[in-house]
């Protein structure tokens, strides 16, 4: 086997196996960066996808998931309130929207947002669409088929629901919901005529396997906005004290991760601003889109900064069609 052999063939329309993508780990880095980035440029050309997040809905989540500086089960000082008013995330909206940012995503802690708060929330989307360019995503949860029918009626485009890691390992990551609760999610999503954006969280303890296996998964979803998080260790979360991933590994992971799905958006998301480049490698391994400016909960990289970068490596924001 040859990596730049294999990525002839995924350029020919070959998807690769399990097995593939394990040997391909195993590469040396430079030639493994360099092929998905021939693979990233030969489907998605020079565009990419940038993205915003606003904190809408914020802390004690019933959920237990073990990363998370909002869950009740931790002990963070993470910031609590309630559902924001739409008033408060269009003003968000317009700021970004007039950055020239793409996409605007309006995340909420908890399981699932009430069918009240959804009410809320598609004013807020109505509102945004009738006044700014700006696409909308929203991430709310769990939610089931008629939710995300309104939603998608109010103007959202797009869903963020994230596996975080492989079905194997998300026993170890959560006992609250299951993989299986995802998964249900994502496809009433899909079902409602949402397109998806998914993905996990690197750091959490999961082996290249499990890495692995969750793009598998995404793939056989159908999901084409795969977000890419590398643990931010927060303390007070059982995962606190978890040795942050190196450049290096989260090279190695986005370059796989293109191999396995190549016309996808690979998007660099919480953690990137850990990186001594601030994802600049990454860009350069096959991702091609980014989460800018704040996490939910930690400080990210500013949108100007971001876009400084990316002409630099002459890449073009715009969307990838819905």
């Amino acid at each position: 086997m040859d990596v730049r052999a294999l990525g002839a063939e995924v350029l020919e329309g070959k998807m690769i196996s399990a097995r593939e993508a394990l040997w391909l780990y195993q590469q040396p880095l430079e030639e493994l960066c360099g092929t998905a980035d021939e693979i990233r440029e030969h489907f998605c050309s020079n565009r990419f996808d940038l993205c915003t997040i606003i904190n809408g809905k914020s802390g004690k989540c019933s959920e237990d998931c073990r990363f998370c500086a909002q869950s009740a089960h931790n002990h963070t000082g993470a910031a609590e309130y309630p559902l924001l008013g739409a008033e408060e995330i269009l003003e968000q909206a317009r700021i970004n929207d007039g950055q020239g940012v793409l996409r605007y995503s309006i995340v909420t802690s908890g399981k699932g947002l009430s069918d009240r708060e959804i009410g809320q929330m598609c004013e807020a989307v109505e509102r945004i669409r009738e006044e700014t360019g700006i696409s909308v995503c929203i991430s709310f949860g769990l939610l089931k088929e008629g939710q995300y029918r309104r939603l998608k009626e109010a103007g959202a485009t797009r869903v963020h629901n994230n596996l975080e890691t492989s079905r194997r390992n998300f026993p170890n990551i959560c006992t609250t919901h299951t993989f299986e609760d995802k998964v249900e999610a994502i496809r009433a999503a899909q079902a409602a005529g949402l397109s998806v954006c998914s993905g996990g969280i690197m750091g959490l303890g999961e082996t290249v396997e499990d890495r692995i296996d969750m793009a598998m998964t995404l793939r056989e979803l159908g999901v084409k906005s795969v977000p890419v998080n590398m643990l931010n260790p927060i303390p007070g979360t059982p995962f606190g004290k978890n040795k942050r991933l190196t450049e290096e590994e989260m090279g190695r992971i986005v370059a796989v991760y293109r191999f396995i799905l190549p016309d996808a958006d690979i998007r660099l998301a919480g953690g990137r601003g850990l990186l001594k480049d601030k994802g600049r490698n990454c860009f350069l391994s096959g991702a091609n889109a980014a989460i800018s400016g704040d996490m939910l909960t930690t400080a990210g990289i500013t949108v100007e900064t971001d876009l400084r970068l990316l002409k630099e490596l002459g890449y073009e924001v715009r969307r990838q069609d819905e």
